[in-house]
């Protein structure tokens, strides 16, 4: 058999294998690719390199396996699928987390791992261990790939490998998007012999098809007292379907579907009253509704039948265990909506809402009053990511849909609502976008990733701007039941864990310029101006008055409708 088209001798096989790979990520459509520096991994690296300096695709070089990892979730969200290479060893491990969230979230993410040859596993040869189903199920597809050793075909049966990698990652037949992993054995030498050629790119249809086509909508009858639930991801689908059956809409802040008339902003204080949560005779969810509580209760109650949209994925969301039906898409009748009872939540929407800003307004600095400033602030075209724990939660609360909302998407990663890699994820988002990006998060989360704010001087360095709330602790679990006062005497060590840390300095140590602003007309005006490189605002707020915040908004808003 003759060499693979464009095989040049010269080229030991690792080279040509990890440059045939490139080429082929290229073809298929593969914009970004995000790189950990290690030595197994060269052949790639010395490709990528090349790729990027030719213009074939943007490169993301990051010392951290698992700021990396994140850091290419957050540009797969807004940029398609994305590439992730790392050497052998604990360097794959640290993928876990972003492979985790990916997964929950149907992100195409597609995970390079160098590996040993297969004659040195099981050898105790340094930094090798057993790669194979590292990942377990959180992966869509995976492939052992042996050591290449110029055989002729090898290009085709790469070529032949990503494609079906590929196809898995974007759900092309499945309808199920997620992270595939592959990992790759590269015998030595892993750099390149003198420069002797580039493969050419074989003809024929390797790329990311778009995916299943669109579902054949069920049309739901008008007679039970109906809510949209929009958990995250929910798109505007969720959107059109309770404008058009003209039921009220209960959207998280990263649904994609928190505006318009229909939307109720601080609906969780709502479902608990028995003239509105207490008549609901059912549910039509879109997305992943993970974030309260009362929605939670709600889904998981025997009051209200419950229609999960999934789409045409073979997986769908029901934590509550009794959806009734699960359905494709779905459609309203023309005229179907109880005009009564939409009214009845819009004005109580309102008086809600009300009450709610009122409360912040009054008081000092807090975490929902910064939410609300925020979420305000936001433009068109220019995303918002929101941490997991109180950052989401917090604008939940207090973002008011708008009616006409332009401004760009809010992000977060709701797949496992971990708090770990949030900076890197929004970093990606950034990159991936080329537009300016805010990232919304609390204290522990900003020093939980804080490796995501080292981005080196040879980067592409995103427009990113982070604003942290810093109450010193876990916020959150004072909202718990941990935060009960008769868990007083061990609540602050194990659940409120201060930590003491100058994020100043440490930002400082990153050459990440920092504020620290104690008053909302300061991050009024710090909003404001527009974001330009990286920097961060860090807003003190008191977390041993976050429980009475919350108790005096529910007692407010009672108050308001009653």
């Amino acid at each position: 058999m003759a060499r693979p088209q464009g095989r040049i001798d010269t080229v030991n096989p690792s080279t040509w294998a990890a440059r045939t790979l490139v080429t082929e990520l290229v073809r298929a459509g593969v914009r970004h690719v995000v790189l950990a520096p290690g030595s197994r991994s060269a052949p790639l690296a010395h490709a990528l390199a090349t790729a990027s300096a030719r213009g074939d695709l943007r490169l993301h070089v990051r010392v951290d396996e698992r700021a990396a990892a994140f850091t290419a979730l957050g540009l797969a969200r807004v940029a398609g699928p994305v590439a992730v290479v790392t050497t052998s060893g604990t360097a794959a491990a640290n993928l876990h987390p972003a492979v985790l969230e990916a997964s929950h979230a149907g992100v195409p993410l597609l995970l390079l791992t160098a590996d040993r040859p297969h004659e040195l596993r099981g050898t105790g040869a340094n930094q090798t261990t057993d790669q194979v189903r590292l990942f377990g199920s959180a992966v869509r597809f995976f492939a052992d790939v042996p050591a290449p050793y110029g055989r002729p075909g090898e290009d085709g049966d790469l070529r032949a490998l990503l494609a079906r990698a590929l196809a898995a990652a974007v759900g092309t037949r499945s309808g199920d998007p997620g992270p595939v992993h592959l990992d790759l054995a590269y015998r030595e030498p892993l750099v390149p012999d003198a420069d002797s050629g580039w493969p050419v790119s074989s003809d024929g249809a390797l790329g990311v098809a778009a995916g299943a086509g669109p579902a054949e909508p069920v049309l739901l009858d008008d007679g039970p007292r109906t809510v949209v639930v929009a958990g995250d991801g929910a798109g505007s689908a969720a959107l059109a379907y309770a404008e058009a059956a003209g039921v009220p809409l209960l959207a998280e802040p990263s649904s994609g579907a928190r505006s318009g008339p229909h939307a109720v902003g601080p609906y969780r204080l709502l479902l608990d009253r028995p003239e509105l949560g207490g008549r609901v005779e059912r549910v039509v969810v879109f997305g992943r509704a993970t974030l309260s509580r009362p929605v939670s209760a709600l889904l998981a109650g025997d009051r209200a039948e419950v229609v999960v949209v999934a789409g045409s994925a073979p997986d769908w969301f029901d934590a509550g265990r009794r959806a009734a039906r699960v359905l494709p898409a779905v459609a309203a009748a023309p005229g179907s909506g109880d005009d009564e009872w939409l009214a009845s939540w819009q004005r109580a929407g309102k008086v809600a809402q009300d009450a709610v800003d009122a409360v912040l307004a009054a008081g000092p600095l807090t975490g929902p009053a910064v939410a609300a400033l925020v979420w305000a602030a936001r433009r068109p075209g220019e995303a918002l990511v929101a941490g997991s724990s109180n950052p989401i939660r917090d604008l939940d609360l207090a973002a008011a849909p708008l009616l006409d909302d332009d401004a760009g998407p809010v992000l977060a990663n709701r797949g496992l609502a971990g708090i770990d890699g949030t900076l890197s994820t929004a970093t990606g988002v950034a990159l991936g976008t080329g537009a300016p990006v805010r990232a919304l998060v609390g204290d522990l989360t900003f020093l939980h990733d804080a490796g995501g704010l080292l981005v080196g001087p040879l980067e592409d360095h995103p427009d990113l701007q982070i604003v942290v709330v810093n109450d010193d602790g876990g916020g959150i679990f004072a909202l718990l039941e941990h935060g009960d006062p008769v868990h007083a005497d061990r609540f602050e060590r194990v659940f409120g864990t201060p930590h003491g840390a100058d994020l100043a300095a440490l930002c400082a140590g990153y050459g990440v310029p920092h504020r620290r602003l104690t008053d909302a007309a300061a991050l009024a005006s710090a909003l404001a101006e527009p974001v330009r490189g990286r920097s961060v605002l860090e807003l003190p707020v008191a977390r041993a008055a976050l429980r009475d915040l919350h108790a005096r908004v529910r007692a407010a808003v009672d108050a308001a409708l009653a």
